[in-house]
């Protein structure tokens, strides 16, 4: 039941259901987005960078925001310390997610 640390972008794209390219795009366009490279090129996406791609998915797919607006969005309503807080409430969630899954195991494991 280990979590990955890391995610390459084919994985990122397929948890959206986008194209790489729109990823690589809003890479360039979102600093807030930036995964690390491994020394062959390849993207690899942290916990946090997937869930900034999330809030940015959400605002733009979702909301209809264009790229300027989203970013005219993050100047206005979020600072570094409101992503901090939003990320700690996604791993939250996954943490909790984690524990359900856990406690059905369990559960199961006692029939």
């Amino acid at each position: 039941m280990a979590q990955k640390i890391y995610f390459r972008i084919g994985e990122v794209a397929k948890k959206f259901g986008v194209k790489p390219s729109l990823i690589r795009y809003w890479e360039k366009e979102f600093s807030f987005i930036h995964p690390k490279k491994s020394s062959g090129g390849t993207r690899l996406f942290t916990r946090k960078d997937v869930d900034n791609f999330e809030i940015v998915y959400h605002l733009i797919k979702e909301k209809g925001m264009t790229i300027q607006g989203v970013r005219d969005y993050f100047k206005k309503h979020y600072d570094k310390e409101s992503l901090d807080k939003l990320q700690v409430i996604n791993t939250l969630k996954r943490t909790r997610n984690l524990l359900l899954d856990v406690r059905q195991v369990l559960t199961e494991n006692r029939k």
